[in-house]
């Protein structure tokens, strides 16, 4: 396998509890093991060296809670890696504190993923979040204490329990903290989780409800000046905060179709034709890198279609058009002359080439229409 992927991602596992809708691969505690699983992954980025181009364009740190690791090993993490012009870590907002903050900026983070999930306190305790409210404002000050100028907030949407006035509450609890970045993403709960068992059927209410949340979210935030560039992400508009361009640019390389190498237990990547992803057993993961081995794997070989019509289907999700040239063998042209008819996507020729994007009323239909532009 060859590549020279210029992203990549750093898989940090551990939690400090885990939410009943989460479905990522986590691990709960183990604050001995903290340090080994650091040697381990720098052990396997090392093994993966070639892979990457230099210089990195952004690193992604995941989880779990990255912020949860102990601060020795996630400090030794940090320092250890390759330089990169965005270097993402999520946090929890209770393990935000002055000593993390001011470790993260030493380290050269420069932007930071805090999961809110939402402001309402009932809520939070459907999600089984141990973070308040109060916790996600502190979290937000002391980051801006130590100098973040890049701040993203998640938020949740179609929580059991949750109102109209409830998801309002949150944008208006969220805009008041400036930040950055939005990301409000659809609750999905894996079918037979305890989770789904307990809230089975106000889950099924609250489906019924997706659509109207969405635009009350789009028409919320655009509204506050945010620029909705992905269809769960919104970022400040570039005049309002000196020209940066704030789309996380991590997350962009993965709608755009670029390479990416990921490390760590469960960790993806996408190099050239083949896909991969690592164990999720922390103790074969171990084993393998103290053998100098790489970490057992299931590996699928990408063909020109599948490649494809994911290029189309990320694509889409962006409010700046893809070529039609680049996607056009995954497109089913009836489909697409009907779909402009409804008003559903839009064709345009500039620069000698002809461009596809949907429509804002497309947009917030999304996936259904991405669905029926490809090709069966």
């Amino acid at each position: 396998m060859s590549g020279c992927a210029r992203h990549l991602y750093v898989h940090l596992p551990f939690c400090v509890h885990r939410c009943g809708y989460c479905d990522f691969v986590t691990l709960v505690g183990r604050a001995e093991q903290h340090g080994g699983y650091v040697e381990a992954l720098l052990a396997e980025l090392e093994l993966e060296r070639a892979r990457l181009g230099e210089p990195l364009e952004t690193i992604f740190v995941g989880g779990g809670t990255p912020t949860f690791t102990r601060p020795a090993a996630l400090a030794r993490l940090l320092r250890a890696l390759p330089r990169a012009d965005e270097v993402t870590v999520e946090a929890n907002p209770e393990s935000v504190g002055c000593a993390t903050a001011e470790l993260l900026r030493a380290a050269g983070v420069t932007r930071i993923s805090v999961g809110a999930q939402s402001f309402r306190p009932h809520l939070l305790d459907v999600l089984e979040r141990r973070a308040g409210p109060d916790d996600v404002r502190r979290a937000v000050h002391t980051l801006r204490g130590a100098s973040f100028d890049n701040i993203s907030l998640d938020l949740l949407y179609g929580i059991p329990g949750q109102t109209t006035a409830d998801l309002r509450r949150d944008l208006e609890e969220a805009l008041a903290l400036e930040p950055e970045h939005l990301s409000c993403y659809e609750l999905e709960a894996k079918p037979g989780t305890r989770f789904t068992h307990t809230y089975g059927d106000e889950l099924a209410r609250q489906a019924e409800a997706m659509e109207s949340y969405f635009e009350l979210i789009v028409e919320t935030l655009t509204g506050a000046g945010y620029r909705w560039y992905e269809t769960a992400n919104f970022c400040r508009e570039p005049e309002a905060v000196g020209g940066r361009d704030l789309r996380a640019r991590h997350n962009l390389a993965y709608w755009r179709g670029r390479d990416y190498l990921g490390v760590g237990i469960g960790a993806v990547s996408t190099l050239g034709a083949v896909r991969y992803r690592n164990t999720p057993r922390l103790t074969a993961y171990l084993s393998a890198l103290a053998d100098g081995r790489r970490p057992p794997r299931e590996e699928e070989r990408l063909d020109a279609d599948t490649r494809l019509r994911e290029l189309l289907m990320l694509g889409l999700r962006l409010d700046e058009p893809i070529e039609l040239g680049a996607v056009d063998a995954a497109l089913d042209h009836g489909a697409l002359e009907r779909l402009k008819r409804q008003c559903l996507v839009a064709t345009e020729r500039r620069a000698g080439a002809e461009w596809l994007s949907l429509t804002p009323r497309g947009r917030f239909l999304g996936g259904g229409v991405t669905a029926a532009l490809l090709v069966e």
